[in-house]
């Protein structure tokens, strides 16, 4: 599945000075299907209307190139019309008839292949499903999308309204999406700008957002304004001819229709709200301490950034010798959403990442040979994917790979079983550009001298090296390429004391109970019990308690609820143990 990773930006809006009464983002399919097949499919790869409206048609829709680029593009599917001139797509069953003609509006996602081309294509409306007129409209842009509005008065009010998108060069391929029809009430003096949605906060908890929606035209009527969530305030159009309106304590995720009305103005704007999720510090230590059946995006340290099927959580955790493990893990296979979670950006230095996971099914890889990375680090930009972790089916086992590049040959020979429980470790080095990657380290002796399993050297040049690392993504790619995997145990840390409790096993002895810590006392033994160095972390990588002990005794009374990470250093050795307190 080809995907168009977008960076998730905090203002979306919808048609402008428009009450939008019909719109069609087309759904999203699992790959091409033809109109017909997939008018009988279902949510969501299906289009978004039933009866009375029909979709029919010798195009077909498709989950390649998707919306991208203007306001409102919904990004899951399109319509594909290709370069044989007997394509087309008709929408019947629109009820324009409560709408003056001169106050309807048609508006539409266009994709074109080629850049500079004159030719357009045909867009028709019919009111009896014979006699079709066609409609003028200026698209701008070359080979890409942009949003095409056709008004006017050219679209007539009637009871069945049909709207045909039709082919007319053998030269050129077009697509369709975010198929909208409006009032825009069209001697309404009334314009509304670009509105702003913004977050107030971003922190793990649900935060409120404010959206700003400046206008010009007002102070000539009484003007009422309404708002699904929030507190309408800033300037009144009733009074003063241009300002801003402001909705103030939207809660995150919850996305909110603004109606205004007066004179003759009827104007809705949809808002989506922005994703006011923190940037995670580091070390980074993530559990999947998530409801069972949750969706990994939805939760406030990961951001979906694509459409399609999600990560969910799943119960229970994978194990590793030396791994402590806690909370619960993830799922995926096939085609779909892929979750990235931002942290701090390193530009120097060493970053490390590591990761358990578990390939628990390949029946849907049925090619043998068949190639793809499932998780990788980015950049602090999104799209700049680095260190990615491939898998390559070989018969009944598969084989693990790793490079900066998106293909590779770089694959261990080890063939590896459906079901085995692998750990990889991979770091990057900026001053001496080298990815390592370590498969299944014995932990008891690992360091950063210890050989890598594989390694990868970026294209040399200041312009190709990796200028920072700042996130991880999970990457579902296809269908019939990505197995059924589970995911769990992901730090990320600039040093491997950190990173992972490597050492666990060199403080003799060690025993941290009980847990979970229910008296607000957690106590350490060891075999030396001399003095310890304790040191307590909560999910962001936050200090929350350091303490030096010369007993077995800490008090952790003060913290509240949670899951945490204990840094224990006695005699120059260390070791690290999660426990909750309750």
């Amino acid at each position: 599945m080809k995907k168009l990773y977008t960076l998730l930006l905090l203002t979306v809006s919808s048609l402008a000075m428009a009450q939008t009464f019909y719109s069609e983002n087309v759904g999203v399919p699992t790959g091409t299907t033809l109109i017909p097949a997939y008018v009988a499919g279902t949510a969501p790869a299906t289009f978004q209307n039933s009866s009375p409206i029909l979709y029919s048609g010798t195009a077909d829709v498709r989950a390649t190139t998707v919306s991208t680029g203007y306001t409102g593009a919904s990004g899951g599917g399109n319509v594909f019309i290709t370069n044989n001139t007997d394509r087309f797509f008709l929408i019947e069953g629109i009820n324009t008839s409560a709408y003056n003609s001169a106050d309807l509006q048609l508006s539409f996602g266009h994709y074109k292949s080629t850049a500079g081309a004159t030719t357009e294509l045909a867009v028709e409306v019919s009111t009896d499903g014979t006699e079709f007129t066609p409609l003028t409209y200026t698209r701008t842009g070359g080979a890409s999308w942009a949003l095409v509005t056709i008004g006017g008065g050219q679209i007539p009010s009637t009871s069945n309204l049909r709207i045909r998108f039709s082919q007319t060069t053998s030269t050129i391929q077009f697509r369709l999406d975010d198929i909208a029809l409006a009032s825009v009430s069209s001697s309404c003096t009334l314009s509304l700008g670009a509105e702003t949605a913004t977050c107030d906060a971003s922190t793990l908890a649900l935060d409120p957002y404010t959206v700003s929606i400046p206008f010009t035209g007002g102070g000539n009527a009484t003007y009422v304004i309404n708002t699904t969530a929030g507190t309408v305030g800033g300037d009144n159009p009733s009074t003063v001819a241009e300002g801003t309106i402001t909705i103030t304590g939207v809660t995150e995720n919850t996305n909110i229709t603004v109606s205004i009305t007066g004179g003759t103005c009827n104007i809705s704007r949809n808002v989506t709200s922005p994703a006011c999720k923190p940037v995670n510090t580091l070390p980074y230590i993530e559990s999947f301490d998530y409801a069972v059946g949750s969706a990994l995006g939805a939760q406030q340290r990961w951001t979906n950034l694509n459409s399609g099927d999600e990560v969910t959580t799943v119960s229970g955790s994978l194990t590793y010798t030396g791994v402590p493990t806690a909370g619960n893990s993830v799922s995926f296979s096939g085609a779909g959403i892929d979750p990235h979670t931002p942290f701090t950006t390193v530009s120097e230095g060493t970053l490390f990442a590591s990761m358990l996971f578990n390939v628990t099914d390949m029946t849907n890889v049925t090619t043998d040979g068949t190639s793809t990375y499932f998780a990788s680090l980015t950049e602090e930009t999104r799209t700049n994917f680095r260190a990615r972790l491939f898998v390559r089916k070989a018969d009944t086992q598969y084989q693990i790979g790793f490079d900066n590049a998106s293909t590779t040959t770089n694959y261990d020979p080890t063939l590896r079983n459906v079901g085995d429980v692998v750990l990889v470790i991979m770091g990057y080095d900026f001053a001496t550009n080298l990815l390592k990657c370590w498969i299944n380290p014995d932990l008891s002796t690992f360091n950063a001298a210890t050989p890598a399993t594989l390694t990868s050297t970026p294209a040399e040049g200041p312009a190709t090296t990796i200028a920072n690392l700042g996130g991880f993504i999970i990457r579902q790619d296809g269908g019939a390429s990505t197995p059924t995997i589970q995911f769990d145990e992901l730090r990320i840390s600039t040093t491997l004391e950190q990173l992972l409790s490597v050492r666990s096993n060199e403080i003799a002895g060690l025993q941290v109970y009980p847990n979970p810590v229910s008296n607000g006392v957690l106590y350490i033994n060891t075999e030396l019990n001399s003095a310890k160095s304790v040191q307590i972390f909560d999910l962001l990588g936050k200090q929350v308690l350091a303490n030096t002990t010369e007993t077995n005794a800490v008090n952790v009374s003060a913290l509240t609820k949670g899951l945490y990470i204990v840094k224990i250093t006695e005699e120059g050795k260390t070791a690290t143990r999660k426990i909750v307190v309750e």
